[in-house]
């Protein structure tokens, strides 16, 4: 067949496309990912079979690490029992989101760089937050906050940088949970972390930029779900808890609920800001999936 001039324009353009993707780091190609869904949170990520990658891979922006101090290395794993040496905080998560970061022109997800409003805060006063690590101290809360002020600054260009006045946010959110010395937190007036806090917090009022984040187990203060539906007095009460700590600037999230559609779906009409789970696949999907609509759900 012979060649035209419109076909010769045509296979040119075709040709510039294939030159310009060949031309693109590897890296970008690799880390493009899904679009990011900013309320969802892994609950003990490590557990899962690729530590952060699986979380990552249906768009999570919350991760939680179990960690303990041994032999002078933060270790992952829920139980002193199970910790390996190749299972380091940094090899596990500081290292590939580091790796993320520099990809993605300084974001975890490219996406929240061209589309800010995906990484919006539910409440108008919170600082912005596109990616959280939760770290869950096991224990010896002070050695292993001795180690992380040592540890994080090599972080530094991609973490929040807090004082007792300012939060300054970055692509990722450090948070200590569980054993954490608040005391020794708050003393430190230059820090690359904060710390989760509990109701309580809502009735002292500590400077957001220490506790930004409130985190609790769903009972005692609330009934489990009963035939997959939460009670008016629940509801009630949970959109007052919502209301108050958004009021505070703070972000909002529950642990020890039953882990099922029902419960997220409540979560996501009363403007829970993270939403904790071990089902991966099935959050994203109900979370892509428009409120009101019947979510497919993963055998």
């Amino acid at each position: 067949m012979r060649s035209t001039p419109s076909t010769i324009r045509r296979l040119g353009a075709f040709a510039a496309v294939l030159l310009a993707t060949a031309a693109l780091p590897a890296a970008s190609l690799l880390h493009a990912g899904p679009v990011p869904l900013p309320r969802t949170h892994a609950h003990n990520d490590y557990e899962h079979k690729r530590p952060l990658l699986d979380a990552l891979d249906q768009g999570f922006c919350s991760v939680e690490a179990d960690v303990y101090l041994v032999n002078g290395e933060l270790l992952v794993a829920h139980n002193r029992s199970d910790v390996k040496p190749e299972r380091t905080l940094q090899a596990l998560y500081l290292d590939p989101l580091r790796e993320r970061f520099k990809a993605n022109g300084g974001h975890i997800y490219s996406e929240l760089g061209t589309r800010p409003a995906l990484g919006q805060p539910l409440s108008s006063v919170a600082p912005r937050v596109e990616f959280t690590l939760l770290i869950d101290i096991k224990t010896d809360g002070a050695a292993v906050y001795a180690k992380l002020q040592s540890l994080l600054p090599q972080y530094r260009e991609m973490l929040t940088h807090f004082t007792d006045t300012t939060t300054k946010p970055g692509a990722i959110t450090v948070i200590l949970s569980g054993d954490r010395p608040r005391a020794i937190v708050a003393a430190d007036k230059d820090r690359w972390c904060a710390l989760d806090g509990l109701i309580t917090d809502l009735d002292t009022n500590p400077p957001v930029h220490l506790v930004p984040l409130i985190s609790e187990s769903w009972r005692p203060t609330f009934e489990w779900f009963s035939n997959g539906t939460i009670s008016a007095k629940d509801k009630s009460k949970l959109q007052e808890l919502v209301k108050r700590t958004h009021a505070q600037g703070r972000r909002l999230r529950f642990w020890g609920i039953q882990d099922q559609p029902y419960v997220w779906k409540e979560f996501r009409a009363a403007g829970v800001d993270l939403i904790n789970t071990d089902k991966l696949a099935d959050l994203a999907t109900l979370l892509r999936t428009p409120e009101g609509s019947a979510a497919p759900t993963h055998p």
